[in-house]
């Protein structure tokens, strides 16, 4: 159960909110209002209030950071989308959930069998959703899309990039410190500042030692977040010079360090890749990556319903690799495959919430399969209309930056000329991460916006490009050209 810190904190993320938006410049206090409040805030504690969402870490945060742009700063929050693309996938992202609603009206209801065949004992149920439940299911959807409009409006500058790179790098150099404590003495800051662990501790232990957790909602959450800085250090190192580039190669040389301690085989993995691409490729070439990577995330569901990963495969390189990491991937495969097969059920628009999307024993009610990748919650949850509306948010923006991004010139060496492309590929790289856990925080969608923003900047400069091209006059056809009266010359 969490303690009064633990609420108390939630309470006073409005105060700590206004505090940075008075001390810092506005695209810095939002990024640090949804960030920190990912870092700080306590894990599986909420306020639950009738009729409206839960006040959690998540949507605290970020009706904070809105409100203090339009009501402080009374700035205009653009939020209708200027492509059709994504006006369609805003509003079936918004909207989609109330069919999912109307046609999960029936409770999911467990019994047991009694003396006779006929006679059966009702042992539980899971609710039906109701139509009172619309609002509280439409507020939690604007309020998850609140940083992505924050990041499209004031994130998507070079400054505004760089920003975030900035905060990435010195959020994982600070939560380090408290990592390399958990590392070595167990995860407990969690029990010993808020009450309760937040998760199932033997999940924290592995190779003799422990992962680090802090307040997030696992160690493969901090692990990935630590990767996540250590690519923003080799960002900002290649856009630096002197001893600002060697102070940025030694810290990221530092956190990829405490990384390895994390003991997240996928985090390291993403690490080799990222980190020569921003290191040594061009914006275009990590924006190419970055469309390829996003355009698997998408087509997952197809590709696994059908049966074309290879799933024997995988797990036979993972054998090789570790044992002990082939029977966890094993496990995560086991359970898509029978949560894929709850989903065909309601595959439109999916079973809603209150976990009816998960497999329960039909007796008892226990619940027999355990969700790990974003997709196969969403997707199970509210059916192919919600997943495409979610990760064609999550990535239409990328595919926007790969088919607008200007061509630069050779010798372009402009510290923000790459930053897009860096923010562009941890975005993608969240997409495929968001397969195999359920890594979607306030953070990503402030990503997200902040490359929405920055691929319409570069569809609106298309537009004026072709608007101001001067009209060349065509030369007539040869044939007609002896039938137009030659103009003669006179002294006047």
């Amino acid at each position: 159960m969490p303690n009064p810190v633990a609420y108390l904190m939630l309470i006073l993320w409005p105060g700590v909110s206004l505090l940075l938006f008075q001390k810092l410049p506005k695209e810095r206090a939002i990024i640090w209002t949804v960030l920190a409040g990912y870092l700080l805030l306590p894990q599986g504690t909420e306020f639950d209030l009738p009729l409206v969402p839960d006040m959690d870490k998540v949507s605290i945060p970020n009706i904070c950071a809105f409100a203090m742009v339009v009501l402080l700063l009374k700035e205009r929050v653009r939020l209708w989308p200027e492509t059709w693309v994504m006006r369609v996938l805003l509003l079936g992202f918004v909207f989609g959930v109330v069919p999912t609603v109307l046609t999960n009206r029936e409770p999911v209801v467990f019994s047991l069998l009694g003396m006779s065949e006929t006679s059966l004992f009702e042992v539980g149920s899971l609710p039906g959703l109701r139509v009172i439940d619309l609002f509280s299911v439409l507020a939690t959807q604007l309020i998850t899309l609140m940083p992505f409009f924050l990041g499209r409006n004031f994130l998507a500058r070079d400054q505004g990039m760089r920003d975030l790179l900035l905060a990435l790098a010195l959020g994982g150099l600070a939560y380090s410190l408290p990592a390399l404590f958990e590392i070595r003495m167990s995860p407990q800051l969690h029990v010993w500042i808020y009450g309760f662990f937040q998760h199932d501790f033997e999940q924290m232990m592995r190779d003799g030692g422990f992962r680090p957790i802090v307040f997030l909602p696992h160690a493969l959450w901090l692990a990935f977040f630590l990767m996540t800085s250590v690519v923003a250090l080799m960002a900002l190192a290649r856009a630096e010079k002197g001893p600002r580039r060697a102070r940025a190669l030694l810290a990221g040389i530092y956190l990829l360090g405490v990384l390895v301690l994390c003991k997240s085989l996928a985090s390291m993995l993403y690490a080799m890749a990222l980190v020569p691409a921003v290191l040594f490729a061009s914006e275009r070439a990590m924006v190419r990556v970055a469309l390829l990577m996003a355009a698997v995330a998408v087509v997952y569901p197809v590709l696994r319903g059908n049966g074309w990963v290879p799933v024997d495969a995988i797990l036979a390189q993972a054998e090789a690799f570790n044992p002990d990491r082939a029977q966890s991937l094993a496990y995560r495969f086991n359970n898509e495959t029978i949560l894929l097969e709850r989903a065909q059920e309601k595959l439109l628009f999916g079973w809603g919430g209150w976990g009816r999307n998960l497999l329960h024993d039909v007796t008892t009610g226990r619940i027999l399969t355990i969700p790990d990748g974003e997709w196969i919650i969403v997707f199970g949850t509210f059916g192919w209309a919600g997943y495409l509306s979610q990760m064609g948010l999550l990535a239409v923006p990328v595919y926007m930056m790969w088919r607008h991004l200007p061509r630069r010139k050779a010798g372009d060496t402009a510290r923000g000329a790459r930053y897009g492309g860096v923010v562009t590929l941890l975005l993608a790289i969240t997409l495929v991460d968001m397969l195999i856990n359920a890594i979607l925080t306030p953070f990503t969608w402030l990503v997200a916006g902040a490359v929405w923003g920055r691929a319409e900047s570069y569809l609106r400069a298309d537009g004026d490009e072709e608007a101001k091209a001067p009209m060349t006059r065509q030369p007539l056809p040869t044939a007609l050209q002896q039938d137009v009266p030659k103009k003669r010359r006179t002294v006047l």
